[in-house]
């Protein structure tokens, strides 16, 4: 079995569906952990969510989701941790115009109770936080509970 880094205690008992918005970032796994942890107790039904942002001048089924094998890494790592947990997570791969607004519809279509998302750090220009669009409009329109994950500072990529 494979050894973690504990994670903190926190009640999850209230929640039955979570959408974990995973961006290829350091603080996927970290978002994994935390909610296979806590299924392992719970039962949580997790989803784990990778949206493909499509440019306006492609047809929005262009298959480039399917061509790439970072996307699907994304989602192959998050099945390794939930596995290491004992635990299904269903794997989601979505293409569209705008990647919040793609999570937020995921979340209302499967009924989710809980929004998981990570807030990546970048260390150029001197470091900070990049919330950008995605996570403020989540936090406007979820229709959910949502928990921002903060990737740690260290482990932030350029």
């Amino acid at each position: 079995m494979v050894s973690w880094p504990s994670m903190p205690e926190i009640e999850t008992a209230q929640f039955h569906r979570a959408v974990l918005a995973l961006n290829g970032g350091a603080s996927d796994a970290r978002i994994v952990r935390l909610l296979a942890s806590a299924a392992t107790k719970t039962k949580i039904e997790l989803i784990a969510v990778h949206v493909v942002e499509i440019d306006w001048t492609l047809p929005l089924d262009a298959d480039i989701a399917g061509r790439s094998e970072d996307v699907q890494r994304v989602l192959d790592s998050a099945e390794e941790i939930a596995e290491a947990f004992k635990v299904k997570l269903e794997p989601v791969l979505l293409q569209a115009r705008d990647v919040a607004a793609a999570i937020v519809d995921e979340a209302t279509e499967r009924g989710a109770d809980l929004l998981v998302v990570g807030l990546p750090y970048r260390k150029r220009f001197g470091g900070e936080f990049a919330i950008g669009r995605t996570i403020p409009y989540i936090l406007q329109n979820a229709p959910c509970s949502v928990w921002v994950v903060r990737e740690p500072m260290n482990e932030g990529v350029e």
